[in-house]
């Protein structure tokens, strides 16, 4: 099989490693990591992309147009697209298949989050993908042509808390990106010092070469990379937005989410964004499921020392352990095989 892939983010491509292992024979083309070189060489990786905020994101535009063009070239000779995540660029790539006549299917998975905001675009992501895989079973309420595949995280975490007796271990999630890095790490080194455990700083692989470069002073933490392995052990977690929320809810790992962005994109989002209460993915899907907040949530000047401070120490483990039980109910099960079945069908 011949696969043109999409894969923006860092979280994309380890979804995608996943589905990678479930199919036979593939050669890749399109945006992905360098990791997947071996199976064909990305004609951008995905790194090239990367950006948070909106005044990042203009410089990649002109970038993004040259892209599509060229992955629209490349997948007129594949058997199969393969979407993940990323809709300002995946939806308008699709668009731009359809429209060139390209007759590989097109497979949407992580679809975009209609049950937040822009709920028009599931009409138009309908009309160009052929499946949507959608991850979460509430999603079924806004896509009502989408498969439940189940979620990705079910098949990437093998670890999970088994006891919650104290072991002097907390961790601290700054993000992958320099500007939520830049903009957490103050913060996180003034709370340091003042807890009195073992403190992990968990770092992606890609960036362990340059931890001084972007996280800057480092010398109150212990640099470490794994996620999964660095929540599991730990009591307690600081974590900025993201997956890593969701990550640590199902290894049952008590946190407090931080979020800082720059005032215009906290202000946009908050005009664009409707059905939602909380940022967390873990808080969504509780609220999706009819229950009380799962983490605190701290955004914008709430992000101080005291505050996360605080949220450490008044957290609440067996809630978490329980909590943790009735996520991966709800979520149920993996993604990976039935998304390969997809691809392969």
């Amino acid at each position: 099989m011949k696969l043109l892939v999409s894969c923006l983010e860092p979280s994309a491509n380890l979804h995608f490693s996943q589905v990678l292992e479930r199919l036979e024979r593939a050669t890749l083309c399109g945006i992905y990591g360098r990791e997947f070189a071996k199976y064909g060489a990305p004609a951008y990786t995905s790194d090239e992309f990367s950006a948070m905020g909106f005044a990042e994101v203009v410089p990649l535009i002109m970038k993004a147009r040259r892209a599509i063009k060229e992955m629209v070239e490349l997948a007129k000779d594949c058997d199969a697209v393969l979407l993940v995540d990323s809709p300002a660029f995946n939806i308008p790539l699709a668009k731009a298949l359809k429209k060139a006549g390209v007759k590989a299917p097109i497979t949407y998975y992580v679809l975009p989050q209609v049950w937040a905001w822009k709920r028009r675009r599931a009409k138009s992501v309908r009309a160009v993908c052929d499946n949507l895989a959608a991850i979460f079973p509430f999603e079924l309420n806004y896509w009502q042509d989408a498969n439940f595949v189940g979620h990705p995280l079910m098949d990437e975490i093998m670890l999970r808390k088994t006891s919650y007796a104290k072991t002097g271990v907390v961790a601290f999630l700054a993000g992958s990106r320099r500007a939520e890095i830049s903009r957490l790490m103050p913060v996180f080194r003034e709370v340091a010092p003042k807890v009195d455990a073992r403190k992990l700083l968990v770092v992606p692989s890609h960036l362990t070469s340059r931890v001084s470069e972007i996280y800057g002073d480092v010398s109150g933490f212990e640099v470490v990379c794994g996620t999964h392995e660095a929540l599991a052990k730990s009591d307690f977690a600081f974590i900025c937005s993201g997956t890593a929320t969701l990550e640590a809810a199902l290894i049952g790992t008590p946190f407090v989410l931080c979020y800082k962005a720059r005032a215009f994109d906290v202000w946009l989002a908050r005009k664009l964004v409707h059905g939602v209460k909380h940022i967390g993915l873990a808080n969504i899907i509780f609220d999706f499921m009819g229950k009380e907040p799962l983490n605190t949530e701290l955004i914008q000047d709430e992000v101080s020392a005291d505050a996360l401070l605080a949220a450490y120490e008044n957290y609440d483990p067996f809630k978490f352990e329980k909590a943790s039980a009735e996520l991966r109910a709800y979520l149920g099960h993996g993604s990976a095989d039935n998304v390969a079945r997809l691809l392969a069908n």
